[in-house]
């Protein structure tokens, strides 16, 4: 399926096209267009339109799109819920919920300031929510052990 959404991508953007071809569309295409063409070249190429307003795939209350899809697919993990949280915090500038959440958004900001092609920054940013994955998954209880004194 193709999915499509408002170019110039940071968190929701590319934390949910992690999401959808890990955990609901292995073979999913990602499109960003300009915010103003979304729905009209949603129809055209019969896309799924995310992130945007109006959008079926979009924020609800004070969850974002991410949290949005976790639900709708029922998607039972508990590394992905620990994503949503962080993920959450980052797109919605309430990085009290998790600590991991404004070194997100500053690595999210970054990336695309630094990454104009969007197809680039989202190549990248896959492998950025990769690691993540894997951190709530794998190793969220190891602490950095380095020890000064030694």
């Amino acid at each position: 399926m193709k999915w499509i959404t408002r170019e110039r991508p940071k968190i929701d953007r590319i934390a949910c096209p992690w999401l959808i071809k890990n955990f609901v569309d292995k073979d999913a295409e990602f499109i960003y267009v300009a915010k103003e063409k979304v729905f009209d070249k949603a129809k055209e190429l019969n896309a799924i339109p995310y992130d945007i307003p109006g959008a079926e795939y979009s924020h609800e209350g004070d969850h974002c799109t991410f949290d949005f899809i976790v639900k709708k697919h029922r998607i039972n993990d508990r590394a992905v819920e620990q994503l949503a949280v962080i993920v959450r915090g980052a797109d919605t500038d309430s990085f009290e919920l998790a600590p991991q959440a404004a070194g997100l958004w500053a690595i999210s900001a970054g990336l695309s300031y630094n990454i104009k092609d969007d197809q680039k920054q989202l190549e990248l940013g896959m492998k950025i929510y990769d690691a993540l994955y894997s951190w709530a998954k794998y190793v969220s209880d190891e602490k950095h052990n380095w020890n000064p004194k030694l």
